[in-house]
């Protein structure tokens, strides 16, 4: 029972972001929403997907937590058996049955592959396809290629591999100017005396994977500029961290803290669910242990839900430095203890300088966040006044689409390899995380302006805001974004001071 609570349950929950409530689902497009009354209406009104009702949460923490090997249960079973099936009928289909099945090719959507999947017959124990289905699967073809060939030719990036940059293992070989870009990372970092500034200014335009470990510590002041003192830094910090978990964790069943620790528990599985590295159950209890310990350490705020993805680019990019294949599918557990135990501690230290910089967003009642939509709301009000009066014509609230872009910096509306490429420059610019974010959130919403002004309903306007099609965005967009937030930065430089908060 508890299974079948977690796999339907982004089908019938109502409280799917973006997703009404049944009694309360507008029918039609002149029926407006209610607007909520004051901040903490709006928070009553938009829990977010985690907060699910108290019943499934018990069932949820019943699951075992789930392996870095195949996944166990019926639905594992059922892909098992789906797969032996699919082995027996290309057994026993003939040449002509090859012939009229479309080709798996490299480029093939997941569309595609889901209209193969059609009626079958058993035949003497054996699965075959009908011949209708072969035709359906003919024309599914015809129809596909005629779509790729009147799209833009471009290489199709799966929403779990990449995570790193185009200097990923696999990836082809490294440019003259990506040789000598490297080149000049590894002269500044080799000097006594690291130039933080002359780094900062080569890392803006992205950083090249085999120095960005090093210098996203440099670039978040948990690491000196000083060579010859970094390693004494790190064992110090590194000690001091797992002296926080010796002396703190235990706590975590205590009544004063258990809710913060069922909290974190929940949501850490929900923490990019398709990515198999978060799955894993050490990665899991790294990031438990991650944000309990910063929680009781920042008691102003306690942890807030959003702040477990914060963790996840610090996580990837500190564990890149030791694998060379595929991250997002490396097991973590095959790493020397004393490995695991530096990328956590590093992990904690990272995302605990970034979330100093902006940790009025998660107070109480969230100020950052709404000083930062309403300075949204004015930034766009001036940069395009057509989609400001488009918002306002169909009575789209800022506040509906845009507190998720500043809780969450932009991290679910990004594959997580953008994320990473996005954090280079923020952490190269000034103030990039509390100041800098707002004109990418602005640069972000104007690069969709022909989809939002071709909406012309309230609920279709924000699906589309909730649900930007970003799955095939790599480095060039995102330098894009960066360049046209960077445009933006300078032209509305007279932004009132608030926009700093």
């Amino acid at each position: 029972m508890a299974t079948e609570n977690r796999v339907h349950f982004w089908r019938r929950n109502a409280k799917v972001p973006g997703r009404y409530p049944k009694d309360t689902k507008p029918k039609f497009n002149n029926i407006k929403s209610k607007k909520a009354s004051s901040f903490h209406e709006f928070a009553r009104s938009t829990n977010d997907a985690w907060d699910i009702d108290d019943e499934e949460d018990e069932d949820f923490l019943g699951i075992p937590a789930p392996t870095s090997s195949l996944p166990s249960g019926p639905h594992s079973t059922s892909t098992q058996n789906q797969q032996q099936q699919q082995n027996q009928a290309d057994d026993a289909e003939g040449e002509m049955s090859q012939r009229l099945s479309p080709p798996k090719t490299d480029g093939q959507t997941l569309q595609d592959v889901q209209e193969e999947d059609g009626e079958c017959k058993h035949v003497n124990g054996k699965v075959v396809k009908s011949n209708s289905e072969a035709q359906l699967n003919t024309s599914s073809v015809r129809l596909t290629l005629q779509k790729q060939q009147s799209l833009p030719v471009r290489p199709i990036i799966p929403l779990v591999a990449r995570i790193s940059d185009q200097n990923a293992s696999g990836a082809p070989p490294m440019t003259v100017r990506e040789k000598s870009r490297l080149d000049k990372f590894k002269q500044l970092l080799a000097s006594a005396n690291t130039d933080l500034e002359e780094l900062r200014k080569h890392s803006w335009s992205g950083i090249p994977r085999e120095v960005r470990p090093i210098t996203w510590r440099l670039l978040s002041g948990y690491l000196p500029a000083n060579k010859e003192r970094r390693e004494l830094v790190l064992k110090r910090k590194r000690d001091e961290y797992f002296g926080f978990i010796e002396q703190y964790y235990h706590s975590r069943t205590d009544e004063h803290f258990k809710d913060t620790y069922r909290q974190i528990h929940i949501d850490i599985p929900r923490t990019n669910p398709l990515i198999p590295l978060f799955q894993q159950p050490a990665v899991q209890e790294v990031f438990e242990r991650i944000l309990f310990i910063w929680a009781i350490r920042h008691p102003a705020s306690g942890y807030v839900q959003g702040i477990n993805d914060l963790v996840t680019p610090f996580f990837v990019v500190f564990l890149s430095e030791f694998v060379t294949e595929d991250v997002e599918n490396f097991d973590v557990a095959a790493l020397p203890l004393d490995t695991q135990r530096n990328i956590e501690a590093d992990s904690f230290w990272c995302m605990s300088k970034l979330l100093d910089g902006i940790q009025d967003n998660y107070t109480f009642a969230q100020p950052g966040i709404q000083n930062k939509v309403k300075a949204l709301e004015e930034l766009v009000s001036r940069i395009d006044e057509d989609i400001h009066n488009h918002f306002k014509k169909y009575e789209v609230e800022y506040l509906q689409f845009a507190f998720r872009w500043m809780n969450n910096l932009l991290m679910r509306e990004l594959p997580l390899r953008c994320t990473i490429r996005l954090w280079d420059t923020y952490q190269a610019e000034a103030e990039g995380f509390s100041h800098f974010h707002l004109y990418v959130c602005a640069a972000f919403l104007i690069e969709w302006r022909k989809e939002i002004l071709s909406m012309i309903d309230f609920q279709g306007l924000l699906m589309l805001l909730q649900n930007l099609p970003t799955i095939h965005w790599g480095n060039e967009e995102v330098g894009l974004l960066l360049a046209e937030a960077y445009r933006l930065k300078y032209m509305f430089a007279d932004a009132p001071s608030h926009y700093k908060r």
